[in-house]
């Protein structure tokens, strides 16, 4: 990352809450232009234009599209499938000289579950995955039992040995369930602040915190910040309240805060999606850096 180092010195030596308190509209848009034009560590690639959800097939075009907007703004991408149009992502990726963290899908289905696994193996054995995730927050959903998710784990390693493997989750179940966390070559966290109802000027140390939460439980091992986001517009949670200007300094104050601590973060989310609305509520459709029409929003 090349932010000016005045910024990353500044957030990194002062110990604020929320770096972009009392700072002007003008410099505050400078300053996101400033960082998305320099690039961040890692998006959540968003896949599904208006109209379109999870099971509908999804073409190497639209992929390609979207990756082009945002090769210039990032050196990873994050995929949550293998299936259905998603094995397009680190394809194109790669193709675009992109790092790729690309995830198996798991649910409670085991057909898909074994074609999700299948593909992942398919995509990192073809050179297109670096990092690869196996699942997605199972175990908060409780679609798995932990040993089903470890034996799918212990299949993805046997197969590629060579690339680092791990299990996607919300950053305390690497406290609570140490067989996963030590079947893991890295922590891959999720850490949310808005969905638990934390106030945006709060938000920042409360990301700190879950971080390190995750950081106490890997035992030494990387962590990664696999998804963080505010939303843009929609319901509030308690103290959490979406808006343009929380979203955009939310984006800001993570990104000062990865760069000064050389934490990687993968963002949520780059483009809003809005079949999101049935699983969250309006709030689920505005995570995005970019609008459903791939406009930048900020």
């Amino acid at each position: 990352m090349s932010f000016r180092k005045d910024h990353i010195v500044s957030i990194k030596n002062s110990g604020v809450s929320n770096f972009t308190a009392n700072k002007s509209e003008a410099l505050l848009g400078n300053l996101f232009a400033e960082i998305l034009n320099n690039g961040v560590h890692g998006f959540c690639f968003s896949l599904y234009e208006e109209g379109q959800k999870p099971g509908d097939i999804i073409s190497e075009d639209q992929v390609r599209r979207r990756m082009q907007i945002l090769k210039p703004h990032t050196n990873w991408v994050r995929s949550f499938s293998c299936t259905e149009g998603n094995e397009w992502i680190p394809k194109v990726a790669k193709e675009m000289g992109i790092k790729t963290l690309v995830g198996a899908w798991l649910g409670n289905d085991p057909e898909i579950n074994q074609r999700e696994i299948e593909g992942l193996i398919q995509l990192a054995k073809e050179g297109y995955v670096d990092i690869a995730a196996v699942g997605n927050e199972v175990m908060y959903r409780k679609d798995l039992t932990e040993d089903e998710l470890l034996a799918f784990m212990h299949q993805v390693k046997t197969e590629i040995p060579q690339i680092p493997i791990g299990y996607v989750d919300a950053y305390y179940e690497f406290s609570h369930r140490p067989a996963i966390t030590d079947a893991c070559d890295v922590i891959l966290c999720n850490c949310y602040p808005f969905w638990e109802g934390c106030p945006f000027e709060y938000s920042l140390d409360h990301m700190k915190q879950m971080y390190h939460q995750a950081k106490a439980a890997a035992n030494g091992k990387p962590v990664i910040i696999t998804e963080t986001g505010w939303p843009s517009m929609g319901e509030n949670l308690r103290g959490a309240y979406p808006g343009m200007d929380s979203a955009r300094n939310y984006f800001i104050n993570t990104q000062l805060w990865s760069a000064s601590e050389d934490i990687p973060v993968f963002y949520f989310s780059s483009f809003d999606e809005s079949w999101k609305v049935g699983a969250e509520g309006v709030v689920g459709a505005y995570w995005g850096i970019w609008d459903k029409q791939e406009k930048l929003k900020f």
